[in-house]
C-alpha cells in the first residue's frame, strides 16, 4: 500500500480489513471509481467491476456516491484540489465497505486538465494514493460528460455549459478536438460565468450612462441585497469565484423572459457562442462527413442548457447547430458525468486487460 499522505482520511480501512479477515460484512469485490471534478463541485461514485456492461436502458449499479467542493487546481490551488479529491474518494470507499486494495481502476475527469502536463501532475497525485496495480486514468471533465451520454463510448461531441463552458469531441478512430473551455479570462462567454459577468457589466454600463437601462439592475441588486450599482464593485471583487458569479444566471433568464432587451441580447449572444464552439469541433473532426449530413451524437450537459419558462438555451443552441449539421442527434444524459467517468475507467480497464491476455 502506498504511503498515506493524509493518514486520518484513510483510518476507516483498518476496521474494514479487520471485518474482512473475520468474515464479518466481508466485501472483497473489486470496484471502479469515477470522479467528475468541476468548478463548482466534485462527485465520486463507485460501481462493481464484474456487473454486465451497461447500456442506455440499463445503467450501471451505483454502490456509493459522495460530493465535495471544487477540485479545479486552476481555481482553488493544487493543495486544496488534491485534498478534495482524496477526501471524496475515501468517503465513497468507506460507504461501500471497500479499501483502496479493492479498487480495480479510477478515472478522474476534472476541469482544468488542458495539457498533458496537467494529466501527468494529477496522475501522480493518484499514484501516491493507490497501490501500483490500480489502473489510473485522467481526463478533462468534458470527456466524462460525453461518456455519460454515450455510455462510455468516445464518439461524437459534448457541449458543457455550466459555471464554465467547453465543447469536446472524438472520432471513432480516437482523434479529439476541443473549443472554448479556456476559463473566464480567455472567454467562456456561453457559460454561466460569462452570462452573469456580462449582466454585471451591463448594470455598470447603464449606471455610467454608457449603455441602455436594464431590468437587470433592480433585479440583481435586490437578489444581492445591495442598494446601488456602486456596491457591485465591492461585492464582485470581495470573492470573485466563478461559481458565485455564475449563480446569477437565473436572474438574467428571468429578466429576459420578462422582456428585457439587454438580458435577451446576452442570452442570444451566448447561444451563438455555444453553437460556434460545437461547430468548430465538428468541423475539425469531420464528425458530420464531407457534406455535413452524417449523423453524430451531440451530448448536452450543464445547468445553462436546461429549459426555463420561455427561454431554452439548449434548444436554441441545437437549432443553430442543426442549420449546418441537420443530422446531429441531441442527447440529454440519463446518468451524471461521474458515472461517465466510471464507464470510461471500465472501458479502458477491459481494453488493457484484453491486450494483456492476447500477449500471453
Amino acid at each position: 500500500m502506498k504511503r498515506n499522505r493524509n493518514g486520518e482520511i484513510w483510518e476507516f480501512e483498518q476496521q474494514i480489513i479487520i471485518l474482512q479477515n473475520n468474515n464479518i460484512n466481508n466485501n472483497n469485490k473489486q470496484v471502479i471509481l469515477g470522479l467528475d471534478g468541476g468548478t463548482t463541485s466534485t462527485v465520486c461514485i463507485s460501481i462493481p467491476l464484474n456487473d454486465p456492461l451497461p447500456d442506455h436502458d440499463h445503467p450501471p449499479s451505483i454502490l456509493a456516491r459522495a460530493v465535495a467542493g471544487c477540485s479545479n487546481h486552476n481555481s482553488v490551488g493544487e493543495s486544496a484540489a488534491r485534498e478534495t479529491l482524496e477526501q471524496v474518494m475515501a468517503q465513497v470507499l468507506q460507504k461501500c465497505n471497500a479499501t483502496r486494495s479493492s479498487v480495480a481502476a479510477v478515472c478522474l475527469a476534472v476541469s482544468g486538465v488542458n495539457h498533458p502536463t496537467d494529466q501527468e501532475r494529477i496522475f501522480n497525485w493518484l499514484r501516491d494514493i493507490f497501490p501500483n496495480n490500480v489502473r489510473l486514468y485522467v481526463q478533462n471533465d468534458a470527456v466524462a460528460a460525453l461518456a455519460s451520454g454515450t455510455m462510455g463510448i468516445l464518439h461524437g461531441c459534448v457541449l458543457i455549459a455550466g459555471t464554465g463552458s467547453i465543447a469536446y469531441g472524438f472520432t471513432e478512430g480516437g482523434k479529439e478536438a476541443r473549443a472554448a473551455g479556456a476559463g473566464p479570462v480567455l472567454g467562456d462567454w456561453g457559460s454561466g460565468y460569462g452570462i452573469a459577468a456580462q449582466a454585471l457589466t451591463a448594470i455598470v454600463r447603464a449606471y455610467d450612462g454608457r449603455g441602455p437601462e436594464t431590468m437587470l439592475t433592480s433585479s440583481i441588486l435586490q437578489i444581492l441585497d445591495l442598494s446601488s450599482p456602486d456596491e457591485l464593485i465591492g461585492w464582485t471583487y470581495s470573492d470573485p469565484s466563478w461559481a458565485r458569479i455564475a449563480a446569477l444566471v437565473p436572474v438574467v433568464v428571468s429578466c429576459a423572459e420578462a422582456g428585457d432587451e439587454v438580458a435577451n441580447k446576452i442570452l442570444h449572444d451566448s447561444v451563438q457562442e455555444l453553437a460556434l464552439s460545437v461547430k468548430a469541433v465538428v468541423q475539425r473532426l469531420g464528425l458530420a462527413g464531407e457534406d455535413g449530413n452524417d449523423s453524430f451524437p451531440l451530448v448536452m450537459v450543464g445547468g445553462v442548457l436546461e429549459a426555463n419558462k420561455n427561454w431554452d438555451i439548449g434548444k436554441e443552441v441545437m437549432t443553430c447547430v442543426s442549420k449546418d449539421y441537420p443530422r446531429a442527434v441531441p442527447i440529454r444524459p440519463k446518468v451524471e458525468p461521474a458515472v461517465g467517468a466510471a464507464l470510461l475507467a471500465w472501458q479502458f480497464f477491459l481494453k488493457e486487460s484484453h491486450k494483456e491476455i492476447y500477449k500471453r
